[in-house]
């Protein structure tokens, strides 16, 4: 009997996967990438907004079983991460000491900002959260995480850093590829909804010259869409960029009267098709730009 049990605590049985509560679906896959045989769940999809999310009784459940919380942080999540973690009463991912994860905390953030007040809309003083579209700050953020994940589950250490070997390796390389398929980008001007895009326009080398918001939050009046109209009567704009969960009307309409494509592109994971990882995420976004007639 002794040894049938000790040949069970041996199995794989014995060992409990790690219990991952992502934010984002871009966490959800990238936390797949480094602990494939963790146990995941996106509390947001693609074509939601993350910023407005109602803490309902089934994501306070899934944050009760957490091991680990990974986030955008910078605040995105402020209205609405506080409530489940209060609800979910899971005292292990209250603290980034243990297992919370604000991925805006490992790199530096752009567009930080001195002070916030609320006239300014749905600005973020900690920096813009969206950082999922600089291919260099993921792969900072992903060596993070896997740290994060060895100091929670110390037995499992080498095998994340095995994970996080591949990823890097398979990320690296497909870096260059991206930028030689986005050449043709370079200096292009673009309206686009909030910010949204804010790290792959600076990546790339697009300009987002206005935006379709009069303030970050707020959706476009008809004054803001007419002075719109007439920047893009400049000329020099080449598309109307939108992301998978914003409404399409405003953008919509601005194309029409100044003959502009509109490019919905996929925010995250999810976000249309051709994007069910974060490799394939990047190569729908370029695509998709790239396709601008």
């Amino acid at each position: 009997m002794a040894a049938a049990a000790l040949s069970f605590a041996c199995s794989g049985f014995a060992h409990a996967e790690l219990n991952v509560f992502a934010c984002e679906p871009e966490y959800a896959a990238l936390a797949k990438e480094l602990a494939p045989n963790a146990s995941i769940y996106s509390a947001t999809t693609a074509l939601q907004d993350p910023h407005q999310v109602q803490a309902r009784p089934s994501l306070i459940a899934k944050m009760r079983q957490a091991d680990l919380v990974v986030c955008a942080g910078a605040d995105l999540e402020i209205g609405w991460l506080p409530m489940l973690q209060m609800k979910s009463a899971n005292a292990k991912v209250h603290s980034t000491e243990q297992g919370l994860f604000f991925a805006a905390e490992q790199i530096d953030t752009l567009d930080k900002l001195a002070s916030v007040d609320r006239s300014m809309g749905d600005v973020h003083a900690k920096g813009n959260p969206h950082i999922h579209f600089d291919p260099n700050r993921v792969l900072t953020v992903a060596k993070a995480l896997t740290a994060k994940m060895s100091q929670l589950e110390p037995s499992e250490a080498a095998n994340y850093q095995k994970s996080l070997a591949d990823f890097s390796s398979r990320w690296q390389a497909a870096i260059p590829r991206w930028e030689e398929q986005a050449k043709p980008l370079k200096g292009k001007k673009v309206i686009a909804y909030h910010t949204s895009f804010r790290y792959l326009f600076n990546w790339l080398g697009i300009e987002q010259v206005a935006d379709l918001e009069p303030k970050p939050g707020l959706a476009p009046t008809s004054g803001h869409l007419a002075s719109l109209l007439s920047r893009a009567e400049q000329g020099d704009i080449f598309a109307v960029v939108v992301a998978s969960y914003q409404d399409e009307r405003g953008a919509k309409w601005l194309g029409e009267k100044a003959n502009l494509p509109v490019v919905m592109l996929p925010m995250s994971v999810g976000g249309n098709d051709n994007s069910q990882d974060l490799f394939s995420l990047y190569d729908s976004a370029i695509s998709l730009l790239n396709g601008v007639k």
